[in-house]
Parts: C-alpha cells; structure tokens; sequence
C-alpha cells in the first residue's frame, strides 16, 4: 500500500508511525509526506501552478533532506492514496477551500488517473488553549470542531473524495475520554499519545485491521497504558468496527 500526503506538519504528525506500526503488523506499507509548516490549500494550489520545489520529502515517517514539487512527488510511484487536507488555522472556513482544493484534487487525477483521494480530517484544540479561545474564537474543543468537521464533509462532497480519514474525530473523542498526553502545543499531537493515535486511525481506516491490544512501542515519548487504552478506544469507537 502507497499512501501520499500534500500536507503540513499534521500530516507529518499523522504519518510519523504509520510505516512502523503497520510493518509490526504484518501490513507492507510506504507513506510518503510533503511537509511545508502550517501549509494552506491556496499555498499548496500556488505551489501546483508553479511547480515549485517547496516541499520536505519525508519518507516513512523519517525526513531526507530531499526537496520537491507535488508534480514530482505524483509521478515519483503508483500512489493507491493521495491525502488532502487544508490548514489548521483555516480549516473551520469553507470558503478557504475553494477553488484550490478542486483544482489540486484535478491536478491528482490528472498525474495519478487510478489513485484513491481521501480527505485528511484534522482536529481542534484542546480546552482553554491560546490558539483555540483567541485566535480560533470558540469556547470548547467540540464548538470547533462542529465548525471543522462540517468544513471537512462539505469538502468531501465537493470533490466527491473516496473517503475521510476522521483523525480529528479521534483525537476529540480520546480528549472526552480522558486523554491527558495528545497534544505537543496547541495545534499539534503529542509525540507520544497523539501520534501513536493518529497512527493507529490511518492504520485502521486504511487496512480495516483489529487494533485491540496493539502494543506497537517504538515511539519517540512514552504512552502510558490508560493511554493507549483511550487512543485505541477512541479510535474504534469513531470508525464504529
């Protein structure tokens, strides 16, 4: 399986296990990221018209020190998934996403006919963070992320993608349930229970795969067990298997 993501650093968040866990689970799996921080659908448009070599190529969660377009990056392997997903600090603004993300779901299609494109649904905040009251304007993690999520599928349907990845459903569910180590910041997961969830989400979205007593452990922070009972609990409970 090749998973391909025109991202920023929650996609670099989402993919920074993904490769690992999945090959402690038997599945072969190449997931490649295009990194540039805080990176918006019009950047990325931008970026598309001009072919611009922009990009940190990171491979398998891993950089490389290598630079790229999105063109190179398409044409580079046969992707089976190309993730899109807009800007965090942009993402409860539908009007943000159009027409960029149109013209790069085409812009895919164009240089990947047989690729699947999925959505990359990011998260909100957690409670009374700076990002979350002052620069987001709500009050709870949940009021944003009504605001996201409506953004999201109203994208979805807009370029009638083959799916969402519902990351920020579960990082929101894992925070009701408890979690205490998802975030790094106020914008990005943690590097231990919260990329260890957004790893185990694309996992199981991706493979359909049983994430009951997953104990993949090579992560760069310690996860507790009442962690990752709640990451893995959450993570099931919003794919519902």
């Amino acid at each position: 399986m090749k998973i391909l993501s025109i991202g920023n650093s929650l996609s670099q968040d989402a993919q920074r296990y993904l490769h690992a866990l999945a090959k402690q689970e038997g599945v072969k799996l190449r997931a490649v990221n295009l990194y540039i921080g805080g990176c918006p659908l019009r950047k990325h448009y931008l970026n598309m018209l001009d072919d611009n070599a922009y990009y940190d190529y990171e491979f398998n969660g891993e950089k490389t020190g290598l630079k790229v377009s999105i063109r190179q990056a398409l044409v580079s392997d046969d992707w089976d998934y190309v993730t899109l997903q807009q800007g965090s600090l942009v993402s409860d603004k539908f009007e943000t996403y159009t027409p960029y993300l149109q013209a790069l779901a085409e812009y895919v299609k164009k240089y990947c006919p047989n690729t699947k494109i999925l959505i990359h649904q990011t998260w909100a905040y957690k409670k009374e963070s700076p990002h979350l009251v002052n620069k987001m304007g709500y009050a709870t993690p949940e009021e944003m992320f009504d605001k996201v999520s409506e953004c999201y599928n109203r994208a979805a349907e807009l370029i009638k993608a083959d799916g969402m990845i519902p990351s920020g459903a579960a990082m929101l569910r894992a925070y009701q349930l408890g979690g205490e180590d998802l975030y790094f910041d106020d914008v990005h997961a943690s590097r231990g229970a919260g990329r260890y969830l957004l790893a185990l989400c694309w996992f199981k979205y991706l493979t359909g795969r049983d994430i009951i007593g997953n104990d993949f452990v090579e992560l760069d922070a310690l996860v507790t067990d009442t962690d990752r009972a709640i990451a893995i609990q959450a993570v099931n409970e919003v794919l519902k298997l």
